[in-house]
């Protein structure tokens, strides 16, 4: 039998509080808590939206980042290829691992996330 994630486990997690403050070895402790075993896939992601957020900052909404990870990715399969590696939601998951604090309202448990 598969467990059910409790859809309060991303939300109440410890995360980086700056930007600057995140390391690869956080990203691990992170990813260890939300049962992912990061990969060079993985990698690739948090590395372009640190990337990203250095560039135009880390307050961009949820949609912008979902717009900019399905361009990145599109050759993966765009818009669902972050979710292949993030069950729980690219931009909850991705940017808690990453280190990026969460968009407006991206921890509605009614919309945005995948619980």
């Amino acid at each position: 039998m598969i467990p059910i994630p409790d859809p309060l486990a991303t939300e109440t997690s410890k995360a980086p509080e700056s930007f600057n403050e995140w390391s690869e070895a956080t990203a691990r402790t992170l990813a260890a808590e939300e049962d992912i075993e990061l990969t060079d896939a993985h990698w690739e992601v948090i590395h372009f939206l640190r990337g990203h957020c250095e560039q135009n900052g880390t307050s961009c909404s949820a949609r912008l980042l979902i717009r900019a990870l399905s361009g990145a990715f599109k050759k993966q399969g765009g818009k669902r290829y972050p979710y292949t590696l993030f069950p729980h939601g690219p931009v909850v998951q991705a940017c808690k691992i990453s280190g990026i604090p969460l968009p407006a309202y991206a921890l509605d448990l009614s919309f945005g996330s995948v619980h």
